[in-house]
């Protein structure tokens, strides 16, 4: 339907809501824990987009395993669906690698899917669908 945000890797989410905040001269309108994910995260919404800074919160999350090999920066780009139980389908036929089978608990009440950056031209790329 449409990009949904543009998530961002990074240490200290403090710093990091300070630093976007003042790049684009906005506030972060919510902060986030996803248990499911271990990451807390922080949306700021810029014109009509958004973006989620999202921090690891254990040691052994995906977000600090990403940022101890590639540091801290663009980690993937979202996209809106009506249907994630069809997308998921239609693109796993396609021959896409599904991270998960089945749809997770995300940020912002959502339903999540991610695309293994090996089958999608080496990008992370999240489905999400509001949660109804």
């Amino acid at each position: 339907m449409k990009i949904e945000h543009i998530g961002i890797a990074v240490k200290d989410i403090e710093e990091s809501e300070k630093l976007f905040s003042s790049l684009f001269d906005v506030k972060a309108y919510k902060r986030e824990f996803v248990e499911s994910q271990n990451v807390l995260t922080s949306f700021l919404r810029v014109g009509n987009n958004k973006i989620e800074l999202v921090q690891g919160t254990t040691d052994d999350s995906v977000i600090n395993k990403f940022i101890e090999k590639k540091g801290p920066g663009f980690h993937h780009i979202a996209f809106a669906v009506t249907d994630i139980k069809a997308e998921m389908s239609r693109l796993e036929n396609e021959g896409f690698v599904l991270l998960n089978k089945e749809p997770i608990a995300g940020a912002d009440n959502k339903w999540v899917c991610f695309l293994h950056p090996k089958s999608s031209g080496g990008m992370l790329i999240e489905l999400v669908q509001e949660k109804n």
